[in-house]
């Protein structure tokens, strides 16, 4: 079984030089990563008891799955994580082999997908940040990804929910009224509910430890951690 999307990849395959320009195409995820990055440091921190302050992250290891061009495997290495990132998209890699080689971050890239990348129990905390919702077979997917969390581990999962209220902001809003997001980025049919996905990996032995919505302040500019889960969420579960 494979979990790739080809008709996914291709897609961001094409707008991949773009990964690290912060008014490119993807502008939305730039703005979107400062949040992200405080979310899961702070629930690392808290789960594993770290105290270390320069480098908090330290001996942590990591797998990023769906890296893109690496917009969250390198503020987690420069924390202290050991960074293993994968994505299915070879000019993703690329890109993201080149900014981080140029930082001097040791991050090692892989163009692979979860189910082909061996060594179960590995990594202490998996990021399935805004990628469920690009593969092909869920429930495959997240089997795959979950046979490589190591037990106590973290799986970090941030997604769109699928609702009325998810396709009238994610899509028609920001790819159709707002351009934040070239149109047909996302398919609201791929779209997970938060019980779907709760169900999915205590299937596979994962408990949900955490479930906040993500929603962006137009005011402030600035994307919060908010109870309203309709739009965007991010779960945190626990291996069993």
């Amino acid at each position: 079984m494979n979990t790739v999307n080809t008709k996914e990849i291709e897609k961001f395959s094409k707008i991949a030089d773009e990964w690290w320009d912060p008014n490119g195409k993807f502008k939305p995820l730039h703005k979107f990563n400062p949040i992200r990055i405080l979310y899961i440091k702070e629930n690392i921190i808290k789960t594993f008891n770290l105290n270390e302050k320069k480098n908090p992250l330290r001996n942590i290891k990591i797998l990023d799955i769906g890296c893109g061009g690496g917009l969250l495997s390198e503020p987690m290495c420069r924390l202290g994580a050991k960074v293993t990132a994968i994505d299915a998209s070879e000019k993703n890699i690329n890109v993201a082999k080149f900014h981080s080689k140029k930082n001097n971050l040791d991050i090692d890239y892989i163009c692979t997908s979860p189910e082909k990348l061996k060594g179960e129990n590995q990594f202490d905390v998996i990021l399935n940040m805004e990628i469920v919702e690009h593969v092909n077979d869920v429930s495959f997917f997240l089997k795959s990804c979950s046979k490589l969390l190591k037990k106590n581990g973290i799986m970090f999962v941030a997604t769109l929910n699928k609702t009325l209220k998810s396709y009238v902001f994610a899509i028609i809003g920001a790819e159709y009224v707002l351009r934040w997001l070239p149109i047909g980025t996302h398919e609201w049919d791929k779209f997970v509910k938060p019980n779907e996905l709760i169900e999915i990996l205590k299937e596979n032995k994962l408990s949900l430890d955490k479930l906040d919505g993500m929603k962006f302040n137009l005011l402030t500019n600035k994307w919060m951690v908010s109870k309203d889960k309709s739009v965007n969420y991010i779960a945190k579960f626990i291996k069993n």
